[in-house]
C-alpha cells in the first residue's frame, strides 16, 4: 500500500507539472459555465422590434408602451407603411414587427376584441416561437387589465405555474449538463490519454516490471483524476450557486455519491479506450467521437430526447450521461432523494459494473 500511495503521489506531481493539463482541467469548467450561462441561453432580452401602428389612438399607444417597456423587446423603429417591413427583415434589423390595424381602438372599446398581427423572422424558428409567446403573454395581460376580466359564458381561464424553475432560467439546465460533460472529459478522456501516453513513450513496460501489480498501476493512474473530478464538480456547483443562483435542493452527500458513481463509469471507459488505442491521438479521437459527442447530443443536455426519432431515443439509453443528467436535475432542482432516483442510479450502477469488468478484462488481455 505504501508503494501504491507513493505511485499516486508521483502521478499527482506529474499532473500539476503539466500546465496544459491543468489549463484543461480547471479552465474548461469555468469557460463552459460562463458560456452556457450567459451566451448560450433560450431566454430573450432586448430583442429589436418594429411597430406599424395604423390606429394611432390611446389603446394602440398604451399597447406599444406595454410591449416595449418590460425588457424583452426594444423598439427599433415606428413604421408608416407595410412596404417598410420586408427591408427591415432582409437587413436583419428586427426580429418581429407588430402591426396594429386602423380600427384597433374602436373594435376594442365597442366589441371588446381587436386583432393584432405579429410578423416574425422565422429563419430561426425557436427564436421566433419564443418571441411570439412573449408578445402573446404581454398582449393577454394588457387585455385583462383593460377589460377587467369580464365574466363571459363558457370562458376558460388558465392559470400557469412553473414549478422547479419559475423564472425559466436556461442556466438551470446547463449547469448539470456542464457537470456531466466535464466529468466525462476529465475522467474518461484524460485517463485514456494518460495511460496511452505511457504505452506510446514505452514507459508502461518499465512500470509493469515494478513491484506493483498491473491493476494497481492503472488504479494509481486514475485515482488522481477521481480526486480532480470531485474538485471540479465542487467548482461547478459553487460557480452555479454564486453566479447564477443555481439551487441544490437535494442532499449534497447523495449528489457527490452519484458523481463518484458516474466518474467511476467514465474512468472504466477511459481505461477501456486506452487498452484499444496505441497512440494519444487515437485515444483522443475515440474519446471525442465515442464519449463526448454522445454526451452532448444524446444525454438530454442540449436537445430534448422526446423530440428525437425512436432509434436515437433507444440509443440514448445505453449512454451513462443520460441517466446521470436525470439524476443531477432531480436532486438539484426537485430535491429528490434516493427513493426517487433509485432507478437511474441502479441503471448507472449496472453500466459502471459492466464497463469496469470489461475494461479490467480487456486491459489484462492486452498486457498478456
Amino acid at each position: 500500500m505504501r508503494q501504491f500511495l507513493v505511485f499516486v503521489r508521483k502521478e499527482c506531481y506529474h499532473i500539476f507539472r503539466d500546465r496544459r493539463t491543468l489549463l484543461i482541467l480547471f479552465g474548461m469548467p469555468v469557460i463552459l459555465i460562463v458560456l452556457f450561462g450567459f451566451a448560450i441561453t433560450n431566454e430573450i432580452h432586448h430583442s429589436p422590434i418594429a411597430v406599424l401602428d395604423e390606429a394611432q389612438d390611446t389603446y394602440s399607444r398604451r399597447l406599444t408602451e406595454r410591449i416595449t417597456s418590460n425588457g424583452y423587446f426594444d423598439l427599433y423603429q415606428n413604421l408608416h407603411s407595410v412596404r417598410e417591413i420586408e427591408p427591415l427583415f432582409k437587413k436583419g434589423a428586427v426580429r418581429m414587427v407588430i402591426v396594429i390595424p386602423p380600427d384597433f381602438g374602436s373594435d376594442f372599446y365597442h366589441q371588446r376584441k381587436a386583432a393584432v398581427q405579429l410578423l416574425t423572422d422565422a429563419s430561426d424558428p425557436n427564436n421566433a416561437t419564443t418571441l411570439v409567446n412573449y408578445a402573446n403573454a404581454i398582449i393577454l395581460q394588457y387585455q385583462q387589465e383593460i377589460t377587467g376580466h369580464p365574466a363571459l359564458p363558457l370562458t376558460i381561464h388558465t392559470e400557469v405555474r412553473m414549478v422547479y424553475n419559475p423564472s425559466l432560467k436556461s442556466v438551470f439546465l446547463f449547469v448539470p449538463g456542464v457537470m456531466t460533460l466535464i466529468l466525462m472529459l476529465v475522467s474518461a478522456m484524460m485517463t485514456s490519454i494518460t495511460i496511452t501516453r505511457e504505452k506510446e513513450l514505452g514507459t508502461m513496460e518499465i512500470l509493469l516490471v515494478s513491484p506493483l501489480r498491473p491493476l494497481l498501476i492503472v488504479a494509481g493512474k486514475v485515482v488522481p483524476y477521481i480526486v480532480l473530478s470531485f474538485i471540479i464538480a465542487l467548482i461547478i456547483l459553487l460557480m452555479g450557486f454564486w453566479i447564477f443562483s443555481m439551487p441544490v435542493k437535494g442532499s449534497l452527500l447523495l449528489l457527490f455519491m452519484e458523481c463518484a458513481l458516474f466518474g467511476l463509469a467514465a474512468l472504466s471507459l477511459g481505461v477501456l479506450i486506452s487498452s484499444v488505442a496505441n497512440s494519444q491521438q487515437t485515444a483522443m479521437m475515440m474519446s471525442m467521437m465515442g464519449l463526448l459527442l454522445p454526451t452532448m447530443l444524446l444525454s438530454g443536455f442540449i436537445f430534448p430526447l422526446e423530440s428525437m426519432p425512436l432509434p436515437l431515443q433507444l440509443l440514448a439509453n445505453i449512454i451513462p450521461a443520460k441517466w446521470f443528467n436525470i439524476i443531477l436535475k432531480d436532486v438539484m432542482l426537485k430535491g429528490a432523494g434516493l427513493e426517487q432516483v433509485w432507478l437511474p442510479t441502479l441503471i448507472l450502477g449496472g453500466m459502471t459494473l459492466f464497463f469496469l469488468l470489461l475494461s479490467i478484462r480487456n486491459f489484462k488481455t492486452r498486457l498478456s
